[in-house]
């Protein structure tokens, strides 16, 4: 199989292809940058391709001969569905690392194009949504009544800059939650909770997170709420208000993303080498029976690579069926325990 990073001058682009090269694969790395790929590209004895997702033609020529790629060039808002169609047109898989809601959303509804054109969909093979979806996926299993879940994570490290790009225009939109099968627009920090996590209790707060799009598409339950622990960050404050405001305003956010690229480098090894991330999942039915899970993993952009590598590797052997697909449900629950560095405490019932 023959496949590519496209993004791969990017932060996590990079670290995708150097864990790659050091894993005995030769992926086709590709951007727009021509410099910066054909740099990174020379230096690892990969070949590499230059091409805009701006036009349809040189898409399917930079597509020619590929039958997998791994999209790392976000915003996905603005690349995610170029890059969908190229794939459609040239019958290659599509696998990216975005969490954004909408550009889960937005691929989910082309299953069934998918499915006619023989290609699997698989967005979210990052942090963004492995180990939540995975979890989801498992404490619903355990629970097949339940109609609430909750999701929180807490992490250590550092951000890259397209991380950051991302988050500036999910900032601006305000919180969002599935309500009965819905999504729902609601204030940042709409709902509060202490979750207890394996390092201990922290308080959390609800923030928009991919998996109110993935984990309602994996489990099935109606009303999903994700959350997570910001030190420092009051989501909800006065401050926070005022900042999402003034990022509707008419030429921030193009600002913010120039100010981003221009001064954001990202975590280096020795920040993500100490950091770790903490994810917990909790699932309630009717009843007030709750199953709770919980797992421990590396800096979230180690973990990243290391899961687009596993995800590539599971396409090439499992051959999930065509289709719009989320990480557990072309994989399975335990598809995060392949991951390396992660412990996962099993599920635990509660009686309502």
């Amino acid at each position: 199989m023959t496949w590519m990073i496209y993004g791969a001058n990017g932060y996590t682009g990079r670290l995708v292809a150097d864990l790659a090269v050091q894993r005995g694969e030769q992926p086709v790395l590709a951007g727009r940058g021509a410099e910066s790929v054909a740099r990174l590209a020379t230096a690892r004895g990969l070949e590499h391709r230059i091409f805009d997702l701006a036009d349809p033609a040189a898409v399917d020529t930079g597509l020619d001969g590929i039958d997998l790629v791994v999209h790392c060039a976000g915003p996905f808002s603005a690349t995610s569905r170029p890059m969908v169609d190229g794939c459609l047109r040239n019958g290659a898989h599509y696998l990216d690392i975005t969490g954004e809601v909408d550009v889960f959303e937005s691929i989910f509804a082309r299953d069934e194009q998918a499915r006619g054109a023989g290609v699997v969909l698989l967005p979210g093979v990052g942090f963004d949504v492995v180990p939540t979806d995975c979890l989801a996926a498992a404490v619903a299993a355990e629970l097949p009544t339940a109609t609430r879940l909750d999701l929180a994570f807490q992490a250590g490290g550092g951000i890259s800059g397209g991380t950051l790009k991302s988050a500036l225009e999910g900032a601006a939109l305000g919180g969002r939650v599935r309500v009965d099968g819905q999504l729902r627009d609601v204030p940042m920090a709409w709902r509060r909770r202490e979750v207890p996590f394996p390092s201990g209790p922290r308080k959390v707060a609800s923030l928009p997170w991919g998996d109110v799009a993935t984990a309602y598409r994996s489990t099935g339950i109606g009303t999903i709420t994700t959350f997570a622990r910001l030190p420092g960050v009051d989501l909800g404050g006065p401050a926070a208000r005022l900042g999402r405001l003034a990022l509707r305003a008419p030429g921030a956010q193009a600002l913010g993303k120039a100010a981003i690229g221009r001064f954001v480098r990202g975590p280096g090894e020795g920040k993500r080498s100490a950091s770790w991330v903490e994810v917990y999942a909790e699932a309630t039915d009717p009843d007030g029976t709750t199953v709770s899970a919980a797992l421990i993993g590396p800096d979230t952009y180690d973990f990243t690579a290391d899961s687009v590598l596993r995800s590539v590797a599971a396409v090439r052997a499992e051959r999930p069926e065509p289709g719009a697909h989320t990480p557990s449900t072309a994989f399975g629950a335990d598809f995060v325990r392949r991951m390396h560095g992660v412990r996962v405490i099993e599920p635990a019932r509660v009686s309502g």
